[in-house]
């Protein structure tokens, strides 16, 4: 029982290092476009969609797509980190009751 919690909370490091892979290669990719054509916006544009919508998408209309698909990249990495997390934490709380 204890190697498999172990092999599972070392899998779960990797899924995190997955996730991080995954960050740099589609999100940063989308934020170098934005960056170069100088599209700026905040945290609450990315958490907000309809402040979004209002403040940012009319301003920069030509970089829709980017600008959704870095959010869309950035809400999704940020669920899947906050699960493996939760997940490592919780798997380590059961190897520390079971040693």
């Amino acid at each position: 029982m204890y190697i498999l919690l172990v092999s599972i909370v070392i899998g779960l490091f990797v899924a995190m290092l997955f996730v991080n892979l995954y960050f740099r290669a589609k999100v940063l990719k989308l934020y170098g476009v934005l960056v170069r054509n100088k599209v700026e916006f905040g945290a609450a544009h990315i958490f907000n969609r309809q402040k979004l919508e209002e403040e940012i998408l009319p301003r920069y209309p030509q970089f829709r797509n980017e600008i959704e698909g870095f959010i869309r990249h950035m809400r999704y990495t940020i669920r899947m980190a906050t699960v493996l997390i939760l997940l490592i934490t919780a798997f380590g709380a059961i190897l520390m009751y079971f040693r």
